[in-house]
């Protein structure tokens, strides 16, 4: 049931960004300096790609924490995965966007996707358990 987990979690947490972006596209593109045109110009596919491969791994990772340490209420999990999110990830994605001088709503915008994707990932592997 592990791998079946996994996967569903990394898709999920995945989407996440799908939702998260989109409420949230004006003021990304804004922040970032690209247009509706730009992005819908743009047909790479890699940057998806790549996000999905980072959901998967966190979400391997998520996995492997919670079950060494016990954890499997899905409360627990999702409470574990946002302060992983918000605690781990984004203080080094607001570090790295200080040092590149970026925008302090992009700061906002991409931490709090962090955030919301690993509290998803978090409880759709405690519901797993």
């Amino acid at each position: 049931m592990g791998i079946i987990a996994v996967f569903v979690a990394a898709i999920l947490g995945f989407s996440t960004g799908a939702a998260w972006y989109s409420a949230l596209g004006s003021q990304w593109m804004q922040a970032v300096g690209r247009t509706k045109e730009d992005i819908d110009a743009d047909k790479d596919k890699t940057p998806f790609v790549i996000a999905f491969l980072g959901a998967l791994l966190a979400s391997i990772l998520m996995h492997h924490m919670f079950t060494m340490a016990g954890i499997e209420d899905a409360l627990r999990c999702m409470g574990y995965g946002a302060g992983l999110g918000l605690f781990l990830v984004a203080p080094w994605i607001v570090l790295h966007y200080a040092f590149a001088n970026r925008p302090k709503a992009l700061w906002v915008i991409d931490a709090g996707h962090t955030v919301a994707a690993f509290a998803v990932i978090g409880l759709v592997l405690g519901l797993f358990y």
